[in-house]
């Protein structure tokens, strides 16, 4: 049963509540920040912000340039650009003197760490347990707990889903992962490489499955930990390093200029009119748009390899792309894991023996529970996904006239931009404009050169006659 309540026992009611402080709703809150009448609120469950920690190695950076930070593309002219931020901690000449156009990923989550702790709007040691229409106000109920586990009940016109997205394993390796303590450390997600590194780097064998950019930085890593030149007299240490991949070879992610264009608004306008068959396949077709490794981190791993095999040494590292994880258990006696592998061009099966397993398979958009008291007012698709319009609002019953938005869960309805952080504020920007009923901050009209799909009117190239 939807609810009840009397509006006139509520002091106020929040235009916007976000749910999950990460970079996508955080680029929302900057945005927000200081919009004439505009009652925003964001809540999050940890401590305070962080992102990815388990993946905050020294040397990597992110994958798109430092313009692509929590505001600059929807509104260079806000205080919480990333240049801003430099200049508040006195670094733009060095900044400027190592003429980097991708920065460290630590110092990206410095930068975030940084607007969280100063926008007024945002609530950390919140975690939301409910989420439910209340016909009577007129607006979404929302429930969080604090960390002490007092209950607090806030109520929004409008709410933005930005609860990011849950490791994904392969299946034969959720037994080992979900299973006892004595898998803890040995069989694990990329996102958790880095509170284990220093164990893993001290095994004799590890194996690394998936082929993207975590995949890639877990590999060059653990390489990393094993000596060069002389240090390899009189036994190798560092793990053998074994790297497994579905994909049919590890390939780099696609960095053209014009290929870039699929990260536009203009693409997205596109792919939205696709039929959902189209769409779907389109998504696993584009896996180098998204997917792909870096061609630093590639030729970085080429390198270490080049190292450690002069004058004529074996390496210690195995590269096998188009393989696939098709079984897994652990050896009796503390022997390891056995893994049963399938080589899908030759289709041939082949086992190896590993003493620890790092899963560097990606993420997906989750249901949250909390969505549960709002669940049947919500039009899922056939398989249980949010119906998302061009403004990133899902498909409500027709009686709720608050605005259910989300963040980096639309990648079946508005494509391969979805996770990256290229288009972060634009998306923040469209879904403001959307809840204010006005235009906030301007957008361009069209983004890119290209043309996707089939031209209005096709101009006639040929010379005049004379």
């Amino acid at each position: 049963m939807t609810p009840q309540t009397d509006a006139h026992e509520l002091p106020h009611v929040h235009d916007l509540l976000g749910v999950g402080i990460g970079p996508f709703n955080l680029s929302l809150a900057a945005l927000c920040d200081g919009v004439p009448g505009l009652r925003a609120l964001f809540l999050d469950a940890k401590p305070d912000f962080s992102w990815h920690p388990g993946l905050l190695l020294d040397g990597t950076t992110l994958q798109v340039p430092f313009l692509a930070d929590l505001v600059t593309m929807a509104d260079p002219t806000s205080p919480w650009s990333y240049l801003n931020y430099l200049r508040e901690h006195d670094r733009m000449f060095p900044f400027f003197f190592s003429e980097r156009f991708h920065i460290p990923r630590r110092e990206y989550d410095h930068y975030c760490r940084w607007v969280a702790g100063r926008l007024a709007s945002c609530r950390f040691d919140a975690r939301v347990t409910e989420l439910a229409w209340v016909e009577g106000a007129e607006a979404f109920a929302v429930t969080y707990r604090s960390a002490a586990g007092v209950p607090t009940r806030v109520l929004a016109r409008h709410v933005v889903l930005g609860v990011g997205t849950q490791p994904v394993v392969p299946e034969p390796l959720l037994p080992l992962i979900t299973g006892g303590p004595e898998h803890r450390g040995r069989v694990l997600h990329s996102a958790d490489y880095r509170t284990h590194r220093a164990e893993l780097a001290g095994l004799g064998d590890v194996t690394v499955i998936g082929a993207g950019q975590s995949g890639a930085e877990v590999v060059l890593d653990l390489l990393r930990q094993q000596p060069v030149g002389e240090g390899m007299v009189g036994g190798a240490t560092g793990p053998y390093v074994r790297w497994l991949a579905r994909t049919p070879a590890f390939a780099p992610m696609e960095y053209s200029k014009i290929g870039l264009e699929h990260f536009t608004p203009d693409y997205i306008r596109y792919f939205r009119g696709l039929p959902e068959r189209r769409r779907e396949q389109l998504v696993r077709e584009q896996w180098q748009l998204y997917k792909g490794v870096s061609e630093e981190t590639l030729a970085a791993i080429h390198d270490e390899l080049y190292e450690r095999t002069v004058g004529g040494t074996e390496p210690r590292t195995a590269l096998h792309p188009g393989v696939a994880v098709v079984a897994a258990e652990p050896v009796p006696d503390g022997g390891g894991y056995r893994l049963t592998c399938l080589h899908t061009e030759r289709d041939e099966r082949f086992e190896v023996r590993t003493s620890a397993i790092v899963s560097a398979t990606g993420y997906a958009a989750v249901r949250p529970a909390f969505l549960e008291p709002l669940s049947k007012l919500v039009d899922w698709d056939g398989k249980g996904r949010y119906r998302v319009d061009a403004d990133y609002r899902v498909t409500l019953a027709p009686h709720v006239s608050g605005g259910l938005y989300v963040q980096n869960a639309e990648l079946h309805t508005h494509g391969v931009s979805a996770p990256d952080l290229t288009l972060g504020a634009w998306r923040a920007a469209t879904i403001l404009n959307a809840v204010a009923g006005r235009t906030v901050l301007r957008l361009p009209e069209r983004a890119a050169w290209t043309t996707f799909g089939v031209p209005d009117g096709v101009p006639d190239g040929a010379p005049d006659t004379p």
